[in-house]
């Protein structure tokens, strides 16, 4: 299976996947449950929703993994990359990278998101045969992915205590959820991720992102792979006659002297 055919079964397999997850646009998920059987509501700490949007995926992914004759490798280490290795049971060298991001829509402009990181720049990516921090060296996968949910939050009190007959009546702390699956370059965009320098960050803007319209895009994988290997690491001189190092495409593809379409290729 190459990695066109990977991503189009995948994103049959996303079609489906909402419907598991929501009903009437909110998430089926209301709360924690004890041996008492009552049921204590979910914080609207972003690491905590985000935890549990992974636990609750993971079997349907499980599930579409087995379909497909793939095995799930899990990371071997809390920080490794990627989330999830997919690696056929017909040919161990077909290997696919698969990244869970989850974020929130902004209230203030809804067309935008909060953002997120696509894993590290660093030793592994530049050094493709590394197994720093990677599941298996980078250039053994032949595909990296993304499949993000982008969400609403809905605050809550979140110390209120419900018993099970109460279920249908609470309410999530998250709804309207978007999903979706796509190459990592392609939702790229050329500044860090926050919170962490080393980390490649997303673009913002959610149509863009479902779409698959970042800044990469067009320009294709090996420009992006060459800009975030370079990223920081080379020097230039501004008008002023300042040296300061390379962090925008702008300033790489003038380094480099050429349209990214004429790079293509050749990088």
């Amino acid at each position: 299976m190459d990695k066109q055919e990977f991503k189009e079964k995948f994103r049959i397999f996303l079609n489906t996947l909402e419907n598991k997850l929501c009903e009437n646009a909110e998430w089926k998920i209301k709360g924690f449950i004890d041996s008492d059987k009552s049921i204590f509501s979910l914080s609207n700490d972003t690491k905590l929703i985000s935890k549990i949007l992974e636990i609750h995926i993971f079997p349907f992914i499980a599930e579409f993994a087995k379909t497909n004759c793939f095995d799930i490798i899990l990371p071997t280490h809390q920080n490794y990359y990627p989330d999830l290795s997919f690696v056929s049971q017909k040919d161990s060298t077909i290997k696919f990278a698969l990244d869970l991001k989850t974020t929130y829509r902004n209230e203030k402009n809804p067309h935008l998101c909060n953002g997120f990181t696509l894993g590290s720049h660093g030793e592994y990516f530049r050094n493709r045969n590394s197994n720093k921090n990677i599941q298996f060296p980078y250039k053994e996968y032949l595909g990296h992915f993304c499949l993000g949910v982008i969400y609403d939050r809905v605050f809550i009190d979140e110390l209120q205590r419900y018993e099970l007959q109460d279920l249908n009546t609470i309410q999530s702390v998250i709804k309207n959820l978007t999903l979706f699956f796509v190459e990592k370059y392609k939702i790229a965009s050329d500044s860090s991720g926050s919170g962490n320098t080393a980390n490649i960050g997303s673009i913002k803007n959610i149509d863009d992102i479902v779409n698959e319209r970042g800044v990469f895009a067009e320009l294709g994988e090996n420009i992006f792979d060459d800009y975030w290997i370079n990223y920081g690491q080379i020097n230039i001189t501004d008008s002023k006659g300042n040296v300061k190092k390379i962090t925008k495409l702008s300033e790489y593809l003038a380094y480099r002297g050429k349209s990214g379409r004429e790079m293509g290729d050749k990088i």
